[in-house]
């Protein structure tokens, strides 16, 4: 790989943005998906602990916001040293584009995610996998159940970028590999288990030579029919995640009692190492702001050890040699290790989010049995119901154009009732289960 291709402002195979010196093509990716539906959508939807009455409880969208923020960082550091160690890019990059780019892939890294957090891929792979869904199953091919049954947010989100009526945000191939943890289809020949890149998929059969042109263009290792290496920059979208997801869930549960104070100090101590100073945190009036003090200054911390340890490996990752996550190799790594070891005892199992899961496995399945069967029986051809007619006026009009447009596909039909059921936000799911199962009627 090389830095020339991996920084490619291509928007479509047929078209190349011109670059603007005011506004880069990469500022316009960030600028276009703060303005999607999709991303919007994300102010209603879990992160880990349920819709708060508490206003410091994050959601998917403060998470991203977060996420963009040190993305953006991590991106600008180490294109400085990119851009010093190659000269020749300078004529036509700056360490804006380098962060632009980790920014606006990373402002949309949760994107497809569905409701009720990463339970509810799970809702949504069992409905097909084990509930009634795998009536399904001989209407598609395998690598189409595997998309069904292992529902993917990753790959949900390469959708939603590709999608012809999602806003046409038709973002740069570099912001779209950058996006791409998982370069790979839902079933390959021979998964490694040693590669990051290979743990999950990133796109589904209705996208693969999407996908296929974009690894191509910027230049991504292949190396099997739909699987290649990660873009570089992947790599930083991904630590950015992680610094905020295990930090700041820590944070949540110190505030709301689920994690001691104590404990939650030293672990951030742990990670600041000679930077803690217990004389200052005590100079801090209130707890939460020694906390939030702390998760600051651990924030910055992982950031510098993530940067030094891409520099380090650089001619590793162009190569497509390293690839595993840049938290577990920095210094901290076993910090962080025993910050996710607490969060999953004493947060991720917590009552209020357990309560959440059910509720995803409950609504999610219940949502997918009712449209998936009026869609496909649209699809078919077939007299719907009075119940199925009721049902379809319910879906938006771009998902019944979908249907339309699809007949005869079952595939594309099922994935474009998994569009509209993964789109909702927590409180519209709840809601429209509710009302179609009798529960409650508009309004009440």
């Amino acid at each position: 790989m090389n830095w020339e291709e991996l920084l490619s402002n291509q928007r479509t195979p047929e078209k190349k943005t011109a670059h603007e010196p005011s506004r880069s093509a990469f500022e316009q990716d960030y600028d276009r998906i703060i303005f999607s539906h999709p991303f919007r959508r994300l102010q209603d939807k879990t992160q880990v602990h349920p819709l708060p009455e508490h206003d410091f409880v994050h959601t998917r969208l403060t998470h991203s916001l977060e996420v963009s923020s040190v993305g953006r960082t991590l991106g600008k550091r180490v294109g400085e040293i990119i851009l010093e160690r190659h000269p020749g890019l300078k004529s036509s990059f700056s360490i804006h584009d380098f962060g632009a780019i980790v920014a606006a892939a990373s402002l949309a890294h949760d994107i497809g995610n569905p409701p009720f957090g990463h339970s509810g891929e799970d809702a949504i792979s069992g409905f097909f996998k084990e509930g009634s869904g795998k009536q399904y199953q001989s209407l598609v091919n395998e690598l189409e159940w595997a998309d069904l049954t292992t529902f993917e947010g990753n790959a949900q989100g390469f959708r939603l970028f590709n999608k012809e009526r999602y806003q046409g945000m038709k973002l740069t191939y570099a912001t779209l590999a950058a996006f791409s943890k998982y370069p790979r289809q839902s079933i390959i020949k021979s998964k490694d288990p040693n590669r990051r890149s290979q743990k999950k998929y990133g796109f589904f059969q209705s996208e693969k030579d999407t996908f296929k042109s974009i690894a191509e263009s910027t230049g991504l290792i292949q190396f099997e029919d739909y699987s290649w290496s990660r873009h570089p920059l992947a790599f930083l979208v991904e630590a950015a995640d992680d610094i905020c997801y295990h930090l700041i869930d820590l944070e949540d549960g110190c505030r709301l009692g689920l994690v001691s104070y104590e404990k939650t100090v030293e672990l951030f101590a742990n990670i600041l190492k000679e930077r803690f100073s217990l004389e200052k945190l005590y100079k801090i009036d209130t707890i939460n702001e020694r906390i939030g003090t702390l998760r600051a200054l651990s924030v910055g911390q992982l950031i510098d050890e993530c940067c030094a340890l891409f520099l380090d490996k650089e001619n590793e990752i162009i190569s497509g040699e390293f690839d595993i996550s840049l938290t577990d190799a920095i210094p901290s790594a076993g910090v962080l290790n025993d910050v996710i070891k607490i969060s999953i005892e004493k947060i991720y199992r917590s009552r209020q989010v357990m309560e959440t899961e059910a509720a995803g496995f409950e609504v999610l399945p219940g949502l997918l049995e009712a449209f998936t069967q009026a869609a496909v029986d649209l699809s078919r051809n077939e007299k719907a119901s009075i119940k199925n007619q009721s049902l379809l006026r319910l879906m938006p009009p771009e998902a019944i154009l979908d249907i339309k447009q699809n007949k005869g596909n079952s595939y594309s039909v099922l994935m474009s009732c998994i569009d509209f059921v993964s789109g909702m936000t927590d409180r519209h799911a709840i809601s429209l289960f509710r009302k179609i199962k009798g529960i409650s009627l508009p309004n009440s």
